[in-house]
């Protein structure tokens, strides 16, 4: 008897199941990483933060998306509907359609592509439609500039971005996210943040590429100290300043998701995703394979906290950049360092002792 999975109608249910399952993990996530950016700041100016509904304040996120759904939706007068609705959701689809790459565990994703690295690329280049949109068909002069400052951040940001992955992608010689994982497996020093293995001098670039990266991901998410584009003290809120309600709510859920979605990927590309800091080849000889899988989840899952911890405290402890200091870092510094890098790796590949 034929496999009821291997159907069309069973590949349809397991997939639909898999990608819900994500989905689902990724809002209840961003609720709780939420409360802890807003927790984490609060802890810096030495105050408590949200701490009054539910216990510690737990539930806090929950009751902000009460309010959001709740409240009433303005669309300003001059403003084009359709685009204006529109934008917020291109935003909020493009942040979880990252996500359908993301390896959690050997065998844990939910669409193992060869060309993972440019899915990537794709949707968060196409992330800044959302953003032009919105600033453009709120027909004023704010969220319109915020908009067009938006646009130029992240394409200036991306394409450092790029050639940072290049890096990777040349030590690991594959596009394909489980593949780079399984690459760094053995310990910390075969991860590529620390040269990646055998190839130690390579440290010498990678780690700098690793913070270089970081930057650039606050960048690329108009994260503070690079929130040019919603700077309060000069365009109100920028791009979203006549947004409310669910509106305003999907284009909050956009952000936080491609934070997280960034903090995922410097695990996996720098800091070995699912594996352990030490050979763990003793957990196989005693679990079962799924505790073995889930333990490496919850790995991942913690370097996932880490690095969202380090993109909370940027935004608690660095002062905001001007303009002109933010695009001469992108253009003037991180493209010609990540041009170098990536003639180097591939030297160093070519001519080098690389495996």
């Amino acid at each position: 008897m034929t496999n009821f999975w291997a159907t069309p109608g069973g590949w349809t249910l397991l997939t639909v199941g898999e990608i819900l399952l994500v989905v689902v993990g990724v809002l209840v996530s961003v609720a709780f990483l939420i409360l802890a950016d807003r927790k984490i700041w609060a802890g810096v100016q030495m105050r408590k933060g949200p701490n009054v509904v539910g216990p510690f304040g737990l539930l806090q996120s929950f009751a902000d998306l009460t309010k959001f759904v709740l409240k009433e939706l303005i669309i300003p007068a001059g403003a084009d509907k359709v685009v204006f609705l529109l934008a917020p959701l291109i935003t909020v689809i493009l942040a979880f359609a990252g996500w359908a790459v993301i390896p959690f565990a050997p065998g844990w994703v939910v669409s193992n592509i060869n060309v993972g690295i440019l899915y990537l690329l794709a949707t968060s280049s196409l992330g800044v439609y959302g953003i032009i949109m919105g600033g453009w068909a709120s027909n004023s002069k704010y969220p319109f500039l915020g908009a067009l400052r938006s646009a130029a951040q992240m394409v200036s940001y991306e394409v450092s971005i790029g050639f940072i992955i290049i890096t990777v992608v040349l030590q690991s010689g594959s596009m394909n996210l489980s593949t780079i994982v399984a690459h760094q497996d053995g310990g910390f020093w075969n991860w590529h943040a620390f040269g990646g293995g055998a190839n130690w001098p390579t440290i010498v670039v990678m780690f700098p590429m690793m913070v270089m990266f970081y930057v650039s991901a606050l960048a690329e998410t108009n994260r503070p100290p690079f929130d040019l584009p919603e700077a309060e003290s000069e365009l109100v809120a920028g791009y979203q300043v006549e947004y409310s309600s669910s509106a305003y709510l999907l284009f909050m859920m956009g952000e936080y998701m491609n934070i997280v979605l960034m903090s995922a990927m410097i695990s996996i590309l720098f800091f070995g995703g699912w594996n352990f800091p030490f050979p763990t080849s003793w957990i196989s000889s005693w679990a079962p394979p799924f505790l073995t899988s889930f333990l490496m989840f919850l790995c991942l899952a913690v370097k996932i906290g880490f690095w969202f911890f380090m993109v909370a405290m940027a935004k608690a402890i660095v002062p905001r950049y001007r303009y002109d200091q933010l695009m001469r870092l992108g253009w003037k510094v991180f493209l010609p360092t990540s041009l170098v890098a990536v003639a180097l790796i591939a030297a160093w590949r070519v001519f080098g002792n690389a495996a």
